[in-house]
């Protein structure tokens, strides 16, 4: 169950990446200077997120996660402090992340 819900996020972020690419082509967004730029967020993004719906203690569906110039920013609901912890633990040890930040409020 656990692999099927993470091929199931994987292809459902590679989709929706698939879907920005086409519909912003080439272009710069979103503040990055380059075009690579962007792309390397947006891999870190999907690498974070795939991350998540692999860890069986993350609600990856309650979490948000957007890159910018390679920071991470998390931000939705945790169930405890300690899966805003592992979420945070989780993003910090993708490669390309320079900082995270981590706006994750707990919710009992």
């Amino acid at each position: 169950m656990k692999y099927a819900r993470a091929i199931a996020t994987a292809a459902l972020v590679g989709l929706t990446v698939a879907t920005a690419a086409i519909t912003a082509g080439c272009a710069v967004g979103r503040g990055q200077e380059t075009a690579g730029a962007y792309v390397d967020d947006t891999a870190i993004t999907t690498k974070v997120k795939a991350k998540f719906a692999e860890d069986p203690t993350v609600a990856a569906t309650s979490i948000s996660v957007e890159t910018l110039n390679g920071t991470v920013q998390l931000r939705g609901f945790a169930k405890s402090t300690a899966e805003k912890s592992q979420a945070e633990n989780l993003a910090r040890a993708v490669s390309g992340v320079r900082g995270v930040r981590n706006d994750i409020v707990v919710r009992p």
